[in-house]
């Protein structure tokens, strides 16, 4: 079993030299940490240093962080990193926050962890719907524009022409920009229109 460290900072600015040195009085050889120096906006999986760690850790191993918050942006993706290395059989441990999962603590920490994660998560999708019905008040559109039912009928008549020159459905469509299944589409809905009408 090894002890892996990570170091993450803002900027090349900042000094990662705080949290080398408690990873160092921690255990963890210099050789073994990778570290990150990258702004919040990239989640974990995507940072250069962190790709590095999640292919030299190896199950049995512990992740070693001077603060939790080096894991991830947000909390979610603090708990996503933390789930992806335990699914590789990979444990973390936080030395400032006292999260170790060989402690009953360390634990029941993690699961305070998940719990506010998934809240988050909740208040997230709470203000992405509110912001969807303010704008549907304010009577903004979503989803497909609608077509011109003119332009339909045009590309539907140049389609009609092209099959009748013998190209196949797939080439006629292609011809007024659509895909096979657009022009099933239009035509299906053509067809119900007409058996619709008197």
């Amino acid at each position: 079993m090894r002890h892996i460290g990570y170091t993450r900072v803002s900027t090349s600015s900042q000094d990662a030299q705080l949290q080398l040195d408690a990873l160092v009085n921690a255990g963890v050889q210099k050789r073994d940490v990778f570290a990150d120096v990258t702004s919040g906006s990239k989640t974990a999986i995507e940072r250069p240093g962190m790709k590095k760690l999640l292919g030299y850790a190896e199950p049995g191993d512990t992740v070693v962080v001077w603060r939790i918050d080096r894991l991830g942006r947000s909390l979610i993706d603090v708990l996503n990193t933390v789930n992806l290395l335990g699914e590789r059989g990979v444990q973390v441990r936080s030395i400032s926050d006292g999260i170790d999962p060989a402690t009953s603590t360390g634990r029941l920490m993690l699961n305070m962890l998940a719990t506010l994660a998934e809240y988050e998560r909740e208040l997230i999708v709470e203000r992405v719907n509110a912001g969807i019905a303010a704008a549907r008040q304010n009577g903004t559109r979503f989803g497909r524009p609608l077509s011109d039912p003119v332009v339909i009928a045009d590309k539907l008549q140049l389609v009609a022409e092209a099959r009748a020159k013998g190209r196949t459905a797939k080439d006629a469509a292609q011809l007024v920009g659509w895909s096979r299944a657009t022009l099933y589409r239009h035509q299906q809905a053509k067809a119900a229109l007409k058996s619709t009408t008197p």
